[in-house]
């Protein structure tokens, strides 16, 4: 009756019943599986690296060999040059309209607008380092064709995958640098959200393909 429930749910129940679970920073097997992914970009970056490096030590070829390359790459050079001064204006410009939106209208996560521009940053360097190292391959795969198809390839494809290795690498590096930041102060301060987290780690992906998108258009 009344008074059965009373003992049932007043403070003698409230006694035997168990403790609400902890909520506390994540434990020691997360951040370790968590770790896997900068330590993948870390690798990314690495191998790239040396294959740059790789690359690099390879003969150029003949004096007029060496003469065309150098061409190439002034071009390439300017292209560069005048790619970035467009994409600058047109980042530079989303980045104060998302500012607008997250401190003035408060319609999207504060995080929103440096996640963009981050993502833009890390992927005009991958663009940079890509075309340097595809104008430095270019007279070296040339040269090494020249003794045999094998060596040829093999400067080819170390720098096709230089290229790829940077992307893979920054990305890692970018997502993962927010996640902590975001995730630390989140546990500190109970005040960033998954739904923000997912926001701003968006954002960062929209920045670097708004970087891509002008590079391959111009391309």
């Amino acid at each position: 009756s009344v008074a059965g429930e009373a003992m049932t749910s007043g403070p003698a129940a409230a006694a035997t019943a168990p403790p609400p679970a902890a909520s506390g920073p994540a434990p020691l097997v997360t951040w370790l599986l968590w770790a896997l992914a900068p330590i993948g970009g870390a690798t990314s970056l690495f191998f790239a690296f040396k294959f740059y490096r790789q690359i690099m030590r390879k003969d150029e070829g003949t004096d007029l060999m060496r003469e065309i390359a150098s061409y190439v790459r002034d071009g390439a050079n300017a292209y560069l040059r005048q790619q970035y001064k467009v994409v600058a204006v047109v980042v530079l410009l989303l980045f104060a309209i998302f500012l607008v939106m997250a401190f003035v209208e408060k319609t999207q996560s504060a995080w929103m607008p440096f996640a963009f521009l981050s993502g833009a940053i890390f992927s005009a360097l991958c663009g940079f380092l890509g075309m340097r190292t595809a104008t430095n391959a270019s007279a070296r795969t040339a040269s090494a064709a020249r003794t045999s198809l094998n060596g040829g390839l093999q400067v080819s494809f170390r720098a096709g995958a230089v290229m790829g290795l940077v992307v893979v690498g920054f990305a890692l590096l970018n997502i993962c640098a927010w996640f902590v930041l975001m995730y630390l102060i989140g546990v500190k301060s109970a005040g960033v959200t998954l739904s923000a987290m997912a926001v701003a780690l968006l954002s960062s992906g929209m920045g670097a393909s708004t970087q891509a998108l002008f590079a391959r258009v111009g391309g």
